[in-house]
């Protein structure tokens, strides 16, 4: 598994398209890419569509594969990504994509300021992280511990991503 990251902004980070980033804390559903990994959630985040799970379920393997090997960085990216999800959802669920606002500036690419809920999160955990900690993860890294904080998602990967991180 790849832990390595990416971010809309920051290109010269970016893996290669056809390089899937996979966290190990995803390890579990990877093989059959029946939950939907962070990577294709950062990029929903990035082009501005809503895909929930039994969406993402009636994709087929390789339609799951491509979202995550699709490139979804440059403004040109995103628009493809976005125009060919839309698609997807239509060919495959029979309905319209719905529109997920864009933050222009999303909290994972503040390297300066932590979320309140991830240190709530991280403190439940017994886990302190340190403004310095939190500039030198990667987007992708603080976009899952974002994620992975909030009080609507099941939070059981929250601890093995603070270890994964170096964080606990």
């Amino acid at each position: 598994m790849t832990s390595t990251h990416s971010s809309r902004r920051d290109l010269a980070a970016v893996p290669a398209a056809d390089e899937p980033i996979f966290f190990e804390f995803e390890s579990d559903f990877v093989d059959s890419l029946r939950c939907i990994p962070m990577q294709v959630r950062y990029k929903l985040d990035t082009c501005g569509i809503k895909l929930k799970l039994p969406q993402w379920s009636q994709f087929d393997q390789d339609e799951r594969s491509q979202l995550t090997q699709r490139p979804c960085q440059t403004p040109e990216d995103v628009q493809a990504y976005r125009t060919w999800l839309a698609q997807l959802i239509r060919d495959r669920c029979h309905v319209a994509a719905k529109d997920l606002p864009i933050d222009p500036q999303p909290e994972w690419l503040n390297t300066t300021a932590i979320t309140t809920e991830v240190e709530e999160k991280a403190r439940e955990a017994g886990v302190s992280i340190t403004p310095e900690q939190w500039a030198t993860l990667m987007p992708l890294q603080r976009f899952a511990l974002i994620k992975l904080s909030r009080s609507n998602h099941e939070n059981k990967n929250f601890f093995p991503a603070l270890q994964e991180f170096g964080l606990a």
